[in-house]
């Protein structure tokens, strides 16, 4: 497994930036951010490494000649939006700089794009159902023409009001993606999988490990803290963020030597790259870079990497 981290924490460093501090501090790869320019939709979104808006052949020599001299490589390309919202225009827009992105990851080599499946939160899940069976037939045959997998992520895009009720990204649970890998029967597509959109779920986050190996394209590793004393005045039913937050690798909930065991247990031999959405850690570069580091050296004597 060769470890990395999303490039969405760095977003005021330039991609030749961002690469080189991976390589001085022995990352393997990097999962790039590849929204469009036009600026952030939300906290963490927005960020753009590369711009596949304007990437030519050109350029896709020079970052690949780039990476190959400092030895890192590109996990994915990520772009995370929510195409079935239900506004059209938006959707519409967002759609096609996924196709964008698709396109890119084939321009540099990249095997992978991760993004969401999209989720109307004003609908049913059988409604949402539908209208996955419409939409992501052909973006999936777009992918696979180019030998592109596309690897979606659990998250449930639900953390407050503005994304209630229902969350943006109707691929949250082990159910449901039995349903959709059936609906869906593409080769190409999979999970990214982060463990810690399970743990305020109150579901079990290393089973899936088992049971959909052969659909973990990409592993993200990211943890979360429960604070029982909020929960136990709230409720699950109340806005996600008012009893969890997000936390770096090892100062949260998760039991990370039970995850990776399970890896190895499978052979996972794809990506495994940290995300940080930890505000704890977001002060100024010095506590942004100290936060990758710490979960790098947490993850590797747990012997994340090493297998």
């Amino acid at each position: 497994m060769k470890l990395g981290f999303l490039t969405a924490i760095m977003a005021d460093k330039t991609f030749e930036e961002v690469v080189d501090y991976a390589s001085e501090q022995g990352f393997s790869c990097i999962e790039v951010a590849c929204w469009p320019k036009e600026g952030a939709e939300r906290r963490y979104a927005g960020v753009c490494h590369i711009d596949v808006e304007t990437l030519t052949e050109a350029d896709s020599v020079s970052i690949k000649n780039y990476c190959r001299g400092k030895n890192v490589g590109i996990s994915a390309l990520a772009y995370y939006p929510n195409i079935l919202s239900g506004d059209r225009e938006m959707d519409a827009r967002r759609k096609a700089h996924l196709y964008r992105v698709i396109d890119a990851a084939k321009m540099l080599g990249v095997g992978l794009v991760n993004t969401f499946i999209g989720r109307d939160r004003t609908k049913t899940v059988e409604e949402n159902l539908e209208t996955v069976q419409k939409v992501w037939p052909e973006i999936l045959q777009y992918a696979a023409d180019r030998q592109i997998r596309i690897g979606i992520e659990n998250c449930p895009m639900l953390f407050g009001k503005e994304q209630w009720p229902g969350g943006e990204n109707l691929m949250t649970t082990p159910a449901i993606w039995k349903k959709i890998f059936q609906m869906l029967p593409f080769d190409n597509f999979g999970l990214n999988y982060d463990p810690s959109h399970f743990i305020w779920q109150q579901m079990d986050y290393v089973k899936p490990i088992y049971e959909f190996k052969d659909k973990l394209f990409h592993i993200h590793f990211k943890d979360v803290k429960i604070y029982q004393d909020k929960l136990d005045q709230v409720g699950i039913m109340a806005y996600p963020l008012e009893y969890m937050a997000p936390k770096i690798p090892g100062l949260g909930d998760i039991d990370w030597s039970k995850f990776i065991s399970a890896l190895s247990d499978i052979g996972y031999a794809g990506c495994g790259c940290v995300e940080i959405e930890d505000r704890a850690f977001e002060k100024n570069d010095v506590t942004v870079k100290g936060s990758l580091k710490t979960a790098k050296n947490y993850l590797e004597n747990l012997g994340a990497g090493s297998f």
